[in-house]
């Protein structure tokens, strides 16, 4: 078990930003679960990502046991990757797994985060304990956290900011007897968070997560950030993206700047004639070093989104990944990835209980 008799800001950590120099990215290859509708689908497109990421950066996948075949039948022997065998029952460590922090001498630690399946929806038992098993693999210095934190549901900019949803960070299925108070103190305490800006939600069609933040706005910098707007006022998320909008414009962050906002307004869904309609946004990317991982569709919207996403990272190369199969299950790329920090490993020094 991690330290539970103080927290990471006690001992000087705090969370970076997903655009901060990473030292690797860690995924899982997908296991044959029950709620998996096209097992054969989410490989190749996690394959594909896998590739992509693995171009820029080292790669740690997790995988159970008797999954190795697959995985090692679809991706080969990739130098960039590092198998790690471990029961999981679910994709999405974005949310699941633990978060990293770093304090100002660099060095990482780990904080392990309780994870309820979303509110419920999913029972993932293994998913709890793969993060134990990492920081044991590591020997990293962990922090047992009190409180969920799904790693999809908050946006920081490093520097003392968290974005996040009240569809989710107020929510009885998760928070029941908790108030706003009680968690911006946890985020502070865990995550080194000094002012939190609430949106409303996220998504009208991310039912499963309640609507996290990943999927309508991420930091590009301190005090920047890409919003997802919407233009045609028929779609469900117009009013949604219109008011979250809205409140990144009145909101100051941790430094006491006004946020420069840059506007996506392309929200790409996938074919009907493919499977249940399903939405990906292009704010779900994946910063890795140099590059930009982007989810696509396959649609006309992917032409015009991509050099957009160029123009905003000019010095990093932006590659595109297969997305609908994932979109469908109510991930992106973002949900698919977690990333360790650059920085030598805190040890476990300290006594833990």
């Amino acid at each position: 078990m991690g330290i539970v008799d103080r927290t990471p800001v006690q001992d000087g950590f705090r969370m970076p930003a997903r655009f901060s120099p990473h030292a690797r990215t860690y995924m899982a290859w997908p296991a044959d679960v029950p709620w998996r509708k096209d097992l054969k689908g989410a490989r190749q497109e996690v394959a594909a990502l896998v590739r992509a990421v693995a171009r820029f950066e080292p790669v740690t996948l997790l995988l159970n046991p008797e999954d190795v075949g697959s995985a090692r039948e679809s991706l080969g022997d990739l130098a960039a990757v590092d198998w790690f065998e471990v029961p999981v029952d679910e994709i999405y460590l974005r949310d699941s797994f633990p978060i990293f922090v770093r304090n100002d001498a660099g060095d990482v630690a780990l904080v392990n985060l309780p994870f309820n399946g979303w509110g419920g929806r999913i029972r993932c038992r293994a998913d709890m304990a793969a993060g134990a098993r990492l920081a044991e693999r590591l020997g990293i210095r962990s922090y047992d956290a009190p409180m969920i934190c799904e790693g999809g549901g908050i946006c920081v900019d490093g520097e003392g900011t968290l974005i996040t949803t009240e569809s989710v960070m107020r929510n009885a299925n998760r928070y029941l007897g908790r108030t706003q108070r009680d968690v911006e103190r946890f985020l502070r305490d865990y995550l080194g968070v000094e002012t939190v800006i609430w949106l409303a939600q996220g998504l009208a069609e991310d039912v499963e997560t309640d609507g996290h933040v990943d999927n309508v706005v991420e930091y590009i910098a301190p005090g920047v950030v890409l919003a997802q707007a919407v233009r045609d006022q028929r779609n469900p998320n117009y009013d949604i993206c219109k008011e979250n909008l809205r409140r990144l414009r009145r909101a100051r962050d941790a430094k006491g700047r006004e946020l420069e906002i840059i506007e996506m307004d392309l929200l790409p869904y996938t074919a009907e004639t493919e499977g249940p309609r399903a939405v990906v946004p292009y704010v779900n990317y994946y910063v890795v070093n140099g590059g930009i991982v982007a989810p696509l569709l396959g649609g006309p919207d992917d032409a015009a989104a991509l050099p957009v996403l160029e123009s905003l990272y000019a010095d990093r190369e932006v590659v595109g990944v297969p997305s609908a199969v994932i979109a469908r299950e109510g991930g992106g790329v973002g949900c698919l990835t977690k990333e360790q920090p650059v920085g030598p490993l805190a040890r476990a020094s300290r006594s833990t209980a």
